[in-house]
């Protein structure tokens, strides 16, 4: 029997390592099997392309573009178009009226005091009413300008009463949009061209109808039409600064401090801008875009941020109770209460305990 017992210790004991080392050796192997599929799942994600946008409002042609010529691009703002008007038929007339003025001034001093007709100069040293008149023609030139820009400040500076506020948030170097009155936050980047060596695989490349180069962003920032939108300006890091100059407006964007401006499109498209702060490396590659949309597309727009128009209720959730079945009818006659109370208190012989519904807490 010693013997037998013997032979059975050593047989398992040669059998164990063999059991042991079984699992070993197949494990490498179903890891080398699940290695190629790892491998071609990470490079089917790195090969991904960017998905496009459902769909893309191209920018109308020289309107919140830049033109390339000289002067202000198309106002879209009633403030905008009063400080284009202030700026084309006022400033300008009445730069080109005093340049003139001076040049010829200039040219009749040249012609009537030259050496050859006066070789003996005047030794004129005052002259009172030229110095009145020297001194008096500035200041109602400068009346004339100040009168018109107080008011262009004041209504610039006095906001309607607000439909819509955005927060904007500069960064190093992206912009945010917040919409703290429908609970939407979006970050806005520049689209990159398809060439270009530092746009990842997962990043879109921009197309003609994203806007022009380097003002394409990924993001846009929507606004309805029509609408006083108020525009409250902050930054995260350093100093930026706001402008779209097709509405005219333009404020600085500084870090711990709350600028406020506003502007009220009345014609739909998309208006393009850039931080003109210089604020690091990548100054030039914060650009700004803005859609103006009717007010149905902009709730639509916010519904599909996950966002919610004010004043709208949220779907109703189904009643609880309602939907449980759990009813009256299902529960025993012994649970639900007992028509006469009184006669049960004055009788303590005729309370009866109520008996544990079983199937309801079952079903529940």
């Amino acid at each position: 029997m010693k013997l037998i017992g013997w032979a059975i210790a050593l047989a398992a004991a040669g059998l164990t390592p063999a059991a042991a080392e079984a699992p070993t050796a197949a494990a490498p192997a179903a890891t080398t099997a699940a290695q190629p599929a790892v491998e071609g799942a990470a490079d089917a994600t790195a090969a991904a392309p960017a998905a496009a946008p459902a769909q893309v409002t191209p920018p109308s042609e020289g309107v919140g573009v830049p033109v390339g010529g000289k002067g202000i691009q198309e106002q879209v703002t009633g403030i905008g178009r009063q400080a284009a008007g202030f700026h084309n038929n006022w400033l300008l007339l009445l730069c080109a009226a005093i340049s003139l003025f001076v040049l010829g001034l200039l040219a009749y001093t040249m012609v009537r005091y030259r050496r050859s007709a006066h070789p003996v100069p005047s030794r004129t040293s005052h002259n009172t009413f030229i110095e009145v008149v020297w001194t008096l023609v500035p200041v109602l030139i400068l009346v004339a300008i100040a009168i018109p820009s107080i008011r262009l400040l004041s209504a610039q500076y006095s906001p309607p009463k607000a439909d819509l506020t955005v927060k904007v948030i500069g960064h190093q170097w992206y912009w945010t949009y917040e919409y703290p009155d429908h609970g939407v936050t979006i970050d806005s980047y520049m689209l990159k061209e398809a060439g270009d060596p530092t746009r990842q695989k997962n990043q879109r490349a921009r197309t003609d109808a994203d806007g022009p180069i380097l003002l394409a962003a990924d993001e846009r920032m929507v606004i309805p039409v029509g609408s006083v939108v108020k525009f409250i300006i902050t930054s995260d890091d350093v100093i930026h600064a706001f402008w779209v100059p097709a509405f005219w407006n333009k404020i600085d964007a500084n870090p711990g401090q709350l600028n406020e401006i506003w502007a009220k499109i009345d014609r739909p498209g998309v208006y393009f801008g850039q931080c003109t702060e210089l604020c690091g490396a990548r100054h030039a590659y914060m650009p700004i875009a803005v859609e103006v949309v009717s007010r149905e597309r902009f709730a639509a727009w916010v519904a599909s941020k996950g966002g919610q128009m004010p004043g709208a209720r949220p779907a109703a959730a189904p009643d609880s109770t309602g939907a449980s079945p759990v009813s009256e009818a299902a529960v025993p006659a012994a649970a639900q209460p007992q028509p006469d109370a009184g006669r049960a208190a004055a009788d303590p012989a005729a309370i009866q305990q109520p008996a544990t519904n079983q199937a309801a807490t079952a079903r529940n």
